[in-house]
């Protein structure tokens, strides 16, 4: 079938496209035109015309022509239905509908200004609404954060710094605390070795003192001690499931994690916090 639409698409007229081949019908056609000949080339080739004023395809209200495409074919899928507040809000310039809107409307706009061919504007948009489905679909609850060992670099290094009972720190200690503190005033991602370049201190010497300033344990250890002093935080503390305190504790999964706990208190996650209930 043929569905037709406005030259130089941006969002619904890429968003639609999209729908229509991935959840309507594969084997469509898409054709942008001038806005002036929509119509008659519609009615010459038989093709249904899309996203322009006086026909079934378009907006109504508030609500975009994505959002028609998925009411008139009765679509619901979760992620599709997730992904119409953040289509809506970057056709619309609503971008409080939802915090993608915005990030979305910059691709688009982004997108238009390199590529002046339609055809091939609809291929890369194909791409890209096969990532935001994917992510509506699978990824909705990630959080883009630091890596775990980062995060319990920083706690080391705290816990090392604040000591009154330690020795006092190497001069690169201090420089490196004041160094990952301006990193995250900024929200930047932290690397380890980039640090050490910048303070010109190989990171090998690091690990190698590391277990002098920490109670005889090599890093690993105090790691790992680290990670289950946050697990047990998390156990007393909220009502997260333990997967989610297996992630946010930096173990691979949920059996790892349960594996290192017994190891480490004697006792499992769960039997820990219903000691606790108790």
């Amino acid at each position: 079938m043929i569905w037709i639409t406005r030259e130089r698409p941006k969002i619904d007229r890429i968003a639609c496209p999209w729908l229509i081949k991935r959840f309507i019908d594969p084997e469509a056609e898409i054709i942008f035109a001038p806005e002036n000949l929509v119509i008659d080339l519609a009615q010459s080739t038989g093709g249904t015309p899309f996203d322009i004023p006086g026909v079934a395809y378009t907006h109504y209200e508030d609500r975009c022509t994505f959002d028609y495409f998925v009411e008139k074919h009765q679509i619901t899928d979760p992620a599709i239905l997730a992904m119409c507040p953040i289509i809506r809000g970057a056709d619309t310039d609503d971008h409080l509908l939802a915090a993608q809107s915005a990030g979305l409307w910059a691709i688009s706009a982004g997108l238009a200004y390199n590529i002046a061919d339609d055809q091939q504007l609809l291929a890369q948009g194909m791409v890209i609404y096969d990532a935001l489905y994917s992510w509506a679909r699978h990824l909705q609850s990630v959080k883009h954060t630091q890596s775990p060992t980062e995060q319990l670099l920083l706690a080391v290094l705290h816990a090392y710094t604040d000591s009154a009972n330690r020795k006092k720190p190497p001069v690169w200690v201090r420089e490196l605390k004041a160094m990952i503190q301006d990193q995250i005033d900024m929200n930047l991602a932290l690397s380890l070795t980039e640090l050490s370049e910048s303070l010109a201190v190989n990171p090998a010497y690091v690990s190698r003192t590391f277990a002098r300033y920490f109670d005889d344990l090599s890093f690993g250890e105090y790691i790992r001690k680290l990670r289950i002093d946050k697990a047990i935080q998390l156990l007393e503390s909220t009502n997260y499931s333990l997967t989610e305190i297996a992630y946010l504790t930096g173990f691979s999964d949920q059996s790892h994690f349960t594996r290192i706990f017994k190891k480490q208190i004697g006792k499992t996650p769960s039997e820990h916090r219903k000691s606790l209930k108790k």
